[in-house]
């Protein structure tokens, strides 16, 4: 009898310890390889050291989303099926699904990485809300890809030029923005842009210098022109199944993760921006991407105002109509946090 006892005993510990001692088991969606260094440097480096970064127990399955054959629209509705845990969100491309996300980096409203990182901080719990309502999804952190500005074939000297001309975009607001100014908006994934740029398909395309460069669209272009149109803000998102299968200790340790993580891109993306331009357009310092010769365009003062003037003439007004049909707050909770995060 105490025999059994005691085996009965030591089998509840060894069960206790092996319930306690969980692994988890994550399969995790990056951003594509095509978008460069951030991707390769920072991100996933991250979840290949999960474990170790996180404090977890935990294994990731990890897997750029160009080597998967998924569409980036498509992020928000993988996450909703449970098909990946965790998904390194493409901000503007899942916005259709959920515009309410749009509303952090409106065309003109983030022309710097301070102005940036204040718009998050206002307004992320608002997209946060969306998504565990509508995706079954939790935000787990937003960061920058960095400053979106224009690379040209034909010649430009101000945006004004991109009249006639068709222009590459990534979302809906860039394309009322492109339009505003006698463009045309092209909306194309970007693993394809280089080849529509040699291709004739577009004159003109929008990117990070950085990204740009990694793609080889200096290869294809001529001129850059680095006015910020937006600072291409992405993030992470977890299923909320998989956040509640985590003990309340694991989802502190994931949520500080994934913090340092993402304060870790906003200053390399900064540190990649200033180098790209450079690199670019063949001055020195050259260190993160290759050297190319583009002409670079000066931003002229009708420029600046143009992208200054963006937010309230167009970008809101069209971005907010489409927004309220599906939820009918939010252009007054975005004028809300906005307005008071901008005169801080």
């Amino acid at each position: 009898m105490k025999t059994l006892i005691t085996l009965a005993a030591s089998a509840l510990i060894a069960a206790t310890a092996t319930a306690s001692a969980q692994t988890y088991e994550f399969k995790a969606l990056g951003q594509p390889v095509a978008t460069g260094l951030i991707q390769k440097n920072v991100e996933q480096p991250f979840f290949e050291s999960f474990a170790e970064r996180t404090g977890i127990d935990a294994t990731v399955d990890y897997k750029p989303l160009d080597v998967t054959g998924i569409k980036d629209t498509e992020q928000l509705r993988i996450l909703k099926a449970g098909l990946f845990d965790i998904v390194s969100l493409r901000m503007s491309q899942i916005s259709r699904d959920e515009p309410t996300i749009l509303g952090l980096d409106l065309v003109g409203l983030n022309p710097d990485y301070d102005t940036g990182r204040k718009t998050v901080a206002a307004f992320s719990d608002k997209v946060d809300a969306q998504l565990q309502e509508k995706f079954n999804t939790k935000l787990l952190g937003v960061w920058p890809f960095g400053p979106q500005v224009l690379f040209c074939e034909p010649e430009i000297t101000q945006l004004s030029d991109l009249k006639g001309k068709k222009v590459r975009v990534y979302d809906q607001n860039l394309a009322n923005f492109v339009s505003s100014v006698g463009g045309t908006p092209v909306p194309i994934g970007f693993p394809d842009v280089h080849q529509s740029l040699a291709r004739g398909v577009v004159d003109c395309a929008i990117t990070g210098p950085s990204s740009a460069n990694s793609a080889g669209w200096p290869e294809v272009t001529n001129y850059m022109l680095p006015v910020a149109f937006q600072l291409a803000l992405n993030g992470y998102g977890i299923n909320l199944d998989a956040w509640n299968k985590l003990t309340p200790e694991d989802q502190a340790k994931l949520e500080a993760g994934f913090d340092t993580l993402v304060e870790e891109v906003w200053t390399y993306s900064e540190e990649l921006f200033d180098d790209a331009v450079r690199c670019n357009v063949g001055m020195d310092p050259c260190e993160t991407v290759k050297k190319y010769d583009l002409k670079l365009v000066p931003i002229t003062d009708a420029d600046k105002a143009i992208i200054e003037n963006a937010v309230n003439e167009i970008s809101f007004p069209t971005w907010a109509e489409v927004c309220d049909k599906q939820n009918p707050t939010c252009s007054e909770d975005w004028k809300a946090a906005i307005g008071a995060a901008m005169t801080q």
